[in-house]
């Protein structure tokens, strides 16, 4: 039975507690040793999750000198390790000193043994987590990726990236619709490497360009042409002549301009401003916006023309909180880049944080959940994450459902399945543990609901 129970490391010179703390901890494989020698050997070949450590060790048997640079010694070797210190010896200096070099927990001598066994078990616990938030962390950076470099499990977006691959071997335009940070460009970038284009992928935003400007740098200009045109030079269309040209906020294209445009589309010759001589260019146009183009052509502001040229394919984004799960996965790729750029110590995420980010609207997308989780990595305390580094309440409230039990149970079970998905990456086993029901019951859930895992 000893394989199968968690190790624990116990360090205590009295050889009277050291019998009770075996008899104590039966429900782990308990370690003794008793100095710093003798420890630090069998750290190196147990390999514990969770080690007691008394302060109080020769040669220093009353102080805590020993025990310190024990501590020291262990969170060098292992810091994932969670020692939990035990002394009589000044308790709350050695409490605070005990933290601040990186143990798990203090407790004054004399011992409870029943409270220290629970303290042991949540360590136990933590530890677990911490291990299997780094797992999938990894994973996230693995797997769940669809075109390349997007990490998605939600059906929503998966069926956005069966889309895109299905039209990426065509020449046809493609406008993407979505709101800000839902990955438009990512999505456009996914779609050129999958076309097998042999020329690059260029974008310009539209928006971020002045009017007097965007026409240059969309069609080029020759030398001479304008006031400061000291030399000819290539615009955006030809500079992905045998590629992809990405027109982010093509809503934002001047109304004189989308003429042009649209001439481009239609023979697919360009001339540079001041220039007569037509270059014919091979270039794929995709195109993203915010806007809602239709309004804008009903309100005269955009050529319904120029629409049917650039939207003879359009996929709608949906947007983070409309990917359940996604929140999650996101989360944890962009702690794997952020934790090892700038606090290595960060390993994961809290329950609570988890928990948090599932119950966020994300008005912001993607791009709001990168720029939390970097500001989390940067603020966390600890080695996990928690809702309150990323500025995020404890979920609370109740949303709307529909007045219908069958209808309301289908929609909550729908969504809580999806994030019991994400959370364990797929894994049917994991998922059924979280959920708290059979695998044979998750199955039925996942064929009734069409879900997809």
């Amino acid at each position: 039975m000893s394989e199968t129970r968690p190790k624990l490391l116990v360090i205590e010179d009295d050889p009277g507690l050291q019998a009770q703390l075996k008899w104590a901890y039966e429900d782990f494989e308990v370690i003794v040793a008793g100095d710093r020698a003798s420890a630090m050997a069998a750290l190196r070949s147990e390999e514990p999750a969770v080690v007691t450590l008394d302060l109080g060790l020769p040669p220093d048997p009353d102080g805590t000198s020993e025990g310190f640079a024990l501590l020291d010694e262990i969170m060098a070797l292992k810091p994932d390790t969670k020692v939990i210190v035990a002394s009589g010896h000044g308790a709350r200096e050695s409490a605070l000193q005990a933290i601040e070099r990186g143990a798990y927990d203090f407790y004054q001598k004399p011992m409870d043994f029943d409270e220290m066994a629970l303290i042991v078990r949540r360590a136990y616990r933590l530890h677990r987590l911490e291990a299997e938030n780094r797992q999938l962390a990894v994973r996230a950076g693995k797997d769940n990726r669809v075109l390349g470099t997007m990490i998605t499990a939600a059906p929503e977006m998966l069926r956005v990236a069966r889309t895109i691959e299905r039209v990426a071997g065509t020449n046809v335009s493609v406008m993407l619709l979505g709101a800000s940070g839902t990955g438009k460009e990512l999505l456009a970038r996914g779609l050129h490497e999958a076309s097998g284009r042999a020329g690059g992928f260029v974008a310009i935003n539209c928006a971020a360009i002045p009017e007097n400007l965007l026409e240059s740098e969309l069609f080029g200009h020759e030398k001479g042409a304008f006031t400061g045109a000291v030399k000819t030079t290539e615009g955006k269309i030809e500079q992905a002549h045998g590629g992809t040209l990405f027109l982010d906020e093509v809503g934002d294209i001047p109304f004189a301009l989308q003429v042009k445009l649209l001439r481009f589309l239609q023979e697919r010759v360009i001339e540079r401003i001041g220039g007569r001589r037509s270059i014919a260019v091979d270039t794929r146009i995709v195109c993203a916006t915010h806007q809602n183009l239709e309004a804008m052509i009903a309100d005269g502001r955009f050529r319904e023309d120029l629409w049917y040229r650039l939207a003879e394919i359009v996929v709608k984004i949906p947007s983070l909180a409309e990917r359940p799960g996604d929140a999650a996965l996101l989360a944890r790729a962009f702690l794997a880049r952020f934790a090892k750029e700038m606090n290595p110590a960060v390993k994961g995420f809290a329950p609570d944080a988890l928990a948090a980010m599932d119950a966020w609207g994300w008005p912001g997308n993607v791009r709001e959940l990168e720029n939390r989780v970097k500001r989390a990595v940067i603020m966390a305390d600890g080695k996990l994450v928690h809702a309150g580094d990323l500025d995020l309440d404890a979920p609370g409230g109740e949303e709307d459902l529909p007045l219908n039990l069958k209808s309301a149970r289908e929609i909550t079970d729908r969504r809580v399945i999806r994030q019991a998905l994400a959370r364990s990456e797929g894994n049917i086993s994991s998922t059924a543990r979280l959920l708290g029901i059979s695998r044979p019951t998750l199955y039925d859930l996942l064929k009734q609901y069409d879900l997809q895992h």
